[in-house]
């Protein structure tokens, strides 16, 4: 390959997306006022990472639907089940914390393509350690069965997991970015790996391109390329709810969709951008994707976390201590950056190159 793959040429299309997305706020804030003066009225606006509702008492409900995208394909080629649970919770928790929400519970989604009882119930088993990962109750959920509709990479295996999840948050502990201020630090919580995002480009990458499979194994990677990309998406409530009750935190961020590029939603609350310049060195799965697919810099961060799953934004006092709090919960942390004056994303790569999202 010469020609630099794009995700949108693998089939997700970011522009379009958000284009979609615009729609959907629209449609979505105009139902805002059935609640205004109501019991539940809404706090907020559409979009950030999670949604919030007054229940009185200076509290709120915060509220986040999310699932595992083609990741379930992964599980299925690998005959695997047990760990995309995991990833269904973290995609959830990890949002709710990022609006300083305390996670409550969750209620699962699972439509199968058929009523596999094993299959069912490894990826409930996955469901539970993840929800013992992040302190929450799975309280409820649904199953269903649609031949028709679910079809997957494995015939029989097909399956689609979601979750909404519920949780709580003082409105004056509500975090929004907008307290953000040039000169704050922006801290990394490690990734475990390529998480749940992402994955329809690194599969093109590695399968269709280079013609890898689930089995297949490349030097500097732990396990085969399957369980590379299966690795469970890190979970980052217990470090997380510890920093918002010692740290001053100005804004979180989760590295999912979009990955860095998402840092541009806090201009509409805050007037800053963010220099990212001590970026960590790549896990050699992001190398290898990047060196198959001949995918640029800009694509790459704007696509996967890089190895930063979670970012904290806080005065440059408190840096040590979020850093020290994280390696205590074994989640390692560094400083990768600062919030800067000019509005946008700057990123310097580990090789010294200067890319603007």
């Amino acid at each position: 390959m010469t020609k630099p793959l794009t995700y949108a040429e693998a089939g997700v299309n970011v522009k379009k997306v958000r284009a979609a997305q615009a729609k959907i706020r629209r449609i979505a804030e105009a139902t805002f006022k059935l609640r205004q003066g109501k019991f539940g009225e809404v706090i907020g606006r559409f979009g950030h990472y999670a949604s919030l509702i007054d229940i009185g008492g200076g509290r709120a409900v915060a509220l986040h639907a999310d699932g595992v995208g083609t990741k379930v394909l992964i599980a299925q080629l690998m005959n695997k089940y047990d760990t995309v649970g995991i990833d269904c919770v973290a995609m959830c928790v990890n949002d709710l914390i990022c609006i300083g929400a305390e996670p409550l519970a969750l209620i699962d989604y699972l439509a199968v393509q058929r009523a596999d009882n094993t299959l069912i119930s490894e990826i409930m088993k996955g469901l539970a350690r993840g929800a013992e990962l992040a302190d929450v109750a799975i309280v409820g959920g649904e199953t269903a069965v649609m031949p028709d509709v679910i079809q997957g990479a494995v015939k029989g295996k097909g399956f689609d997991l979601a979750a909404l999840s519920v949780g709580i948050v003082q409105l004056k502990r509500i975090i929004t970015g907008e307290a953000m201020k040039p000169g704050d630090v922006v801290i990394g919580l490690k990734s475990s790996g390529i998480h749940s995002n992402g994955l329809t480009l690194a599969r093109k990458v590695l399968f269709e391109h280079k013609k890898l499979n689930v089995r297949s194994k490349l030097p500097g990677l732990r396990t085969t390329v399957g369980e590379e990309l299966l690795t469970p998406t890190q979970i980052y409530v217990k470090p997380v709810l510890e920093i918002l009750k010692k740290v001053e935190v100005h804004a979180l961020a989760h590295i999912t969709g979009g990955a860095f590029s998402k840092l541009s939603r806090f201009e509409e609350y805050a007037k800053v951008g963010f220099e990212l310049d001590k970026m960590p060195q790549h896990h050699p799965i992001f190398c290898y994707i990047k060196k198959f697919g001949t995918i640029t810099d800009v694509e790459m961060y704007r696509t996967f976390n890089m190895g930063v799953g979670l970012c904290v934004i806080t005065p440059k006092r408190q840096g040590d201590k979020v850093i020290r709090i994280c390696t205590k919960r074994k989640v390692p942390a560094t400083i990768i950056g600062k919030v800067s004056r000019q509005t946008g994303v700057k990123i310097k790569t580990p090789k010294g190159k200067s890319i603007a999202l």
